[in-house]
Formats: C-alpha cells, sequence, structure tokens
C-alpha cells in the first residue's frame, strides 16, 4: 500500500477554488472533496471551502468573525461540490453571506458567514493553559500509531490518521485512536502545526488562508473529548460520528506556520449526540478562534 505523503498540500488543495457561474445566488465556485478512508468526505473540507467562498465574495477589506454551519447531508469523496453565495448584507462596519454547498443536485451544506471590518476597544481572552506539555516531548500519529494495530483500524485508516491529513497532531493525554489513552477525562489539548509550510492558494491573501486553515483542521479532533469521557475510540467496531452543526468565531488574526494549541472539551452528550468546543491558542498565547460543534455519535 502507498502511504499518503504527510504535507499539507491536501488543505491547500482543498481550499483552492474554482469560479463559476451561480444557479441560485450570486457568486458560485466549485472544489473538490480531498481524498479519506472513510465512506463519505471529511467535514472540515465543506466548512473550509465554504469559508473560503464568503472570503472571495468580499472585497472590502472586512475579515470574518464568525461562522455557523450546518450538515445536511454526507459528501461523495473526490467529488466536486458546487458552493453558492448570497450577498445578504453589506454595510460599512459589518458584512454577512449565506453559502450553500451542492453535490449531485442537492444541497448537503449551508452556512451563514459574518464579516467584520474592526475596530479599536478592549482587550480580552481565556487563559492559555500553561501546564500541557511541550509538542518536542510528545509522539506524532505516525509514530504513536507505528507499531500499533486493532480494532477497525485498516492501513488505510492508519496511514490517513499518520500523514494524509495535512497536519502533524500530537495529544494530551495520549490519543484515542485505538483505545482512550489517559483518564476518562472530558476534555484534551491537541497540538498541531502544518506538516510543511502552507502554499499560496489562488484567489485569498495569507491571512485569509490561513484562517482557512483553522476552518479546516478544527473538525477532526472536537468531537474526541466526548469519545474519551464514553470510553470510545475511533477504531471501536462498529462506531459512527459525523458532524451536524458548527460554530466558530474568530478573534484575532494570527499566522497557522507553527504549533498551535487546540484546548477542547466535552459539553454534554445524550440521544446519540454529543457537544464540544474548543479553543485555537498560539505558542506565546494569543486566543485565536473558539469552536463549538454537535455531532452524531452512535456507538454500534
Amino acid at each position: 500500500m502507498t502511504r499518503t505523503p504527510a504535507t499539507s498540500a491536501v488543505f491547500t488543495a482543498a481550499v483552492t477554488l474554482k469560479p463559476t457561474q451561480p444557479e441560485h445566488f450570486d457568486l458560485a465556485f466549485t472544489a473538490i472533496t480531498q481524498p479519506c478512508p472513510w465512506p463519505k468526505a471529511y467535514g472540515g473540507d465543506l466548512v473550509a471551502q465554504a469559508a473560503a467562498a464568503a472570503m472571495r465574495s468580499v472585497t472590502d477589506g472586512k475579515s470574518p468573525h464568525s461562522m455557523h454551519s450546518y450538515f445536511l447531508r454526507p459528501a461523495d469523496i473526490g467529488a466536486e461540490v458546487r458552493y453558492e453565495v448570497e450577498v445578504v448584507r453589506d454595510g460599512r462596519g459589518y458584512s454577512t453571506r449565506q453559502v450553500r454547498g451542492y453535490q449531485n443536485g442537492k444541497p448537503l451544506y449551508v452556512c451563514l458567514a459574518g464579516f467584520a471590518a474592526g475596530e479599536a476597544g478592549a482587550e480580552f481572552h481565556t487563559e492559555f493553559a500553561e501546564d500541557v506539555p511541550d509538542p518536542e516531548g510528545l509522539p506524532s500519529s505516525a509514530e504513536y500509531l507505528a507499531e500499533r494495530a486493532g480494532g477497525s483500524m485498516t492501513e488505510e485508516s492508519k496511514a490517513y490518521w499518520s500523514g494524509g491529513r495535512g497536519f502533524d497532531m500530537r495529544h494530551v493525554p495520549g490519543p484515542v485512536y485505538l483505545t482512550v489513552e489517559g483518564e476518562r477525562l472530558p476534555h484534551q489539548a491537541v497540538w498541531l502545526r502544518p506538516f510543511d509550510t502552507l502554499r499560496p492558494v489562488d484567489g485569498l491573501t495569507d491571512a485569509q488562508r490561513d484562517l482557512a486553515a483553522l476552518a479546516y483542521v478544527c473538525d477532526y479532533t472536537i468531537l474526541e473529548p466526548v469519545l474519551r469521557v464514553l470510553d470510545l475510540p475511533w477504531a471501536r467496531p462498529g462506531l459512527v460520528t459525523a458532524s451536524l452543526d458548527h460554530a466558530m468565531w474568530f478573534h484575532r488574526p494570527g499566522p497557522v506556520d507553527g504549533w498551535l494549541l487546540y484546548v477542547q472539551e466535552a459539553v454534554a452528550a445524550d440521544a446519540g449526540r454529543g457537544l464540544g468546543t474548543g479553543r485555537f491558542f498560539t505558542r506565546d498565547h494569543r486566543h485565536l478562534a473558539t469552536v463549538v460543534q454537535e455531532g452524531l455519535i452512535r456507538p454500534t
């Protein structure tokens, strides 16, 4: 089996959009979902692609401050998704966009995205988690999985977890790939960074690309604290998960070229659903973004 190379190009390929003629709203773009070993495409593809489409529709310098998304249908892997952007409002300080993703003639994703011009004001952010070990002393996913196997893990999923997601990810406590490493506590932290320097993306500035990178990578591990507290590793036979809805707030800009700390917490789990929260910090303690996501969690 040929392993997926450990490169961040999978992300930049995902958010490289092609303009096309709109059929429903004001602007339209197409994008291709990226390879993964599951039956359907990774949900972060849709969030990041919609973020890129929305940003390309705002031409007056405003930056995203929030996105609120719903996943309506699973997306096919390696297939085109058509994103239609509605210019809902353009004001002096704020703008709003609606983005709908279509595949096979049916809507599969919808979001509202808010943009802000920015203004002077007081500043506050939550505290950085000081007791988290540095990433250099933690095993990468590839190192952790090198001699491990079991459950529903295939060679394809092992390769994907190790190097196919575009980002190096290192868990505190240990990961939940095959077993739940560490205590069954409703929280964890994940150090992450691109496997290599992020490439330019046509139609996006570097700052916009970095915002899209946060939207892309946030979905990989946001439900893991819920899985951790329920003692449900990813490779448990029969486990089914899916993103249902997603909200993200961008507090301040920051480059995504070094280690970021993604601090996550399980909020609730019941009726086959789980809710998780996450906060992205730079290594110098700047709080970049906050994420809330609800997902389907079906153990059997």
